[in-house]
């Protein structure tokens, strides 16, 4: 039987999160399959990949294909670049603690770059942050001056509704009175 490493498609519309899985090749994309691997999420950034690393490399010794995507996944977490080191282990090249360090120091290598693109993320994502709140803080102080012009000039020129209010103050209540409006009267 014909075993391939691929993606099957998971989540929801818009949202798709993968299982990588060893599947028959013969198999539907997203029917039955052998043994899940791990998960594979593309939403994230960087996107979150979890893998058991052990039983990737069992599939990968026992000949199984890969399809591109699954091929970079697994280049990605080393499963790859450990075979290959089983592969040299094999051949008498270097033993196997030789292989093992040479994979760590490989491992330890890609832990930094990932640290390395998180942080340049996070600090990219705050001075983004800072430049809108500065940006807003200028629209807010452009926005006040705008006001206190508007409302300086309205201050200014209604004078002469001071001066009518004023007067309208000063009337006298016997004023009022004499100022009623008649009473009808019936003819």
């Amino acid at each position: 039987m014909p075993v391939k490493i691929r993606m099957q498609r998971r989540g929801r519309t818009h949202y798709a999160e993968f299982a990588i899985v060893a599947a028959d090749t013969r198999s539907p994309r997203d029917g039955k399959f052998i043994e899940k691997l791990g998960k594979y999420n593309p939403n994230t950034n960087p996107a979150t990949i979890e893998l058991e690393f052990d039983r990737a490399l069992y599939w990968v010794q026992q000949g199984a294909q890969m399809s591109d995507t699954a091929r970079a996944i697994l280049s990605h977490k080393g499963v790859l670049m450990f075979d290959h080191l089983l592969r040299g282990v094999k051949k008498g090249s270097f033993d196997e603690t030789e292989a093992n360090k040479r994979f760590e120091d490989w491992k330890n290598q890609k832990e930094n770059q990932i640290r390395a693109k998180k942080e340049k993320l996070s600090a990219t994502k705050q001075e983004i942050e800072e430049a809108a709140l500065k940006a807003e803080k200028e629209v807010n102080l452009k926005r006040a001056e705008e006001l206190r012009k508007r409302f300086a000039v309205e201050e200014e020129t209604p004078e002469e509704v001071i001066e009518e209010t004023t007067e309208v103050v000063e009337t006298k209540p016997e004023e009022v009175a004499e100022t009623k409006p008649e009473e009808k009267t019936e003819e």
